[in-house]
């Protein structure tokens, strides 16, 4: 397994597995929010820009996103962990939450995210299995990100052709970077 030494995103067979870096000296947080202002600003004409008021902030990108988890208490805890601003050029606008998979499919048919969150370990129809019908079915089918069941599971996330992965128990600062690379990627959804 390849680790990046001071980066917060690990390249594994073609899928990013989100990593927090946790901060050289005790009390330090520089290290920690650093990944959050390495990524280029989103250049795609699929989500909304708005400008910041101050003379050198990007442009702040505003994205929705669908949350998929059969179990409240894990939704609960992404829309906590992401907040409203996940970084400070990404706000998100929208969550769309659902249980179960049929609801998930039927709203990605019928709206436009900007990116998908789904719980790898829920039960009946997993997220693993779930983005992998979606990239496979779904024409111009959102970023994902999938919530695995430990980091071991990284060829799982591979497989199923998500975008990122972030492993439980979630870490409010991998989920908040992995949102926020996601929304700067500037991969169109419209």
């Amino acid at each position: 397994m390849a680790r990046a030494s001071g980066g917060s995103v690990v390249r594994l067979r073609g899928v990013r597995e989100v990593r927090a870096v946790r901060p050289a000296l005790p009390g330090s947080i520089g290290r920690m929010t650093a990944s959050n202002d390495s990524a280029a600003p989103a250049t795609s004409s699929g989500i909304a820009t708005t400008t910041g008021s101050s003379r050198s902030e990007r442009p702040v990108v505003q994205v929705s996103v669908l949350l998929y988890s059969d179990d409240i208490t894990t939704r609960d805890a992404v829309r906590a962990a992401v907040g409203r601003r996940p970084a400070r050029d990404v706000e998100v606008v929208r969550w769309h939450e659902c249980a179960t998979a049929d609801a998930v499919i039927s709203s990605v048919e019928s709206e436009r995210y900007d990116i998908l969150v789904l719980d790898g370990e829920a039960a009946k129809v997993g997220g693993l299995g779930l983005a992998r019908q979606l990239k496979n079915e779904i024409f111009e089918c959102p970023p994902i990100i999938v919530l695995t069941g430990r980091p071991q599971d990284s060829w799982l996330a591979a497989w199923s052709q998500a975008d990122l992965a972030v492993p439980h128990p979630l870490d409010p600062i991998a989920l908040t970077s992995a949102v926020a690379t996601l929304a700067r990627s500037g991969v169109p959804t419209a």
